[in-house]
């Protein structure tokens, strides 16, 4: 009987030491989910943020470079007034003598 009695502890025994294993293999799971999900999640906002930042630099970029179209075409427009109130300016100097040749 002492064989048997035994082989009945060594098997409760065996049972006591897979429900450790189980539980501890449950354990080691979720803490591997849990660090998982923890990992993920600082991927998620360094990429966010890496993405803030280069979409502020490109729109920073775009609007620099906005601002230099804006004043080139700024200029440019400045100096065709220039000249097309010196051209009118001519014409009235011209229209002026026209009219006086036409009153003497």
């Amino acid at each position: 009987m002492t064989t048997i009695s035994e082989a009945i502890t060594t098997i409760k025994k065996a049972e006591n030491d897979a429900d450790t294993l189980i539980a501890d293999a449950k354990q080691k799971s979720a803490d591997l989910i849990e660090e998982s999900h923890s990992k993920a999640e600082e991927a998620i906002e360094k990429a966010k943020k890496e993405a803030e930042e280069k979409s502020e630099a490109i729109i920073f970029e775009a609007e620099t470079k906005a601002q230099k179209e804006a004043y080139k075409i700024s200029n440019e427009t400045d100096e065709k007034i220039e000249v097309t109130k010196r051209k009118a300016t001519d014409m009235v100097d011209e229209a002026v003598t026209v009219i006086v040749k036409s009153v003497l």
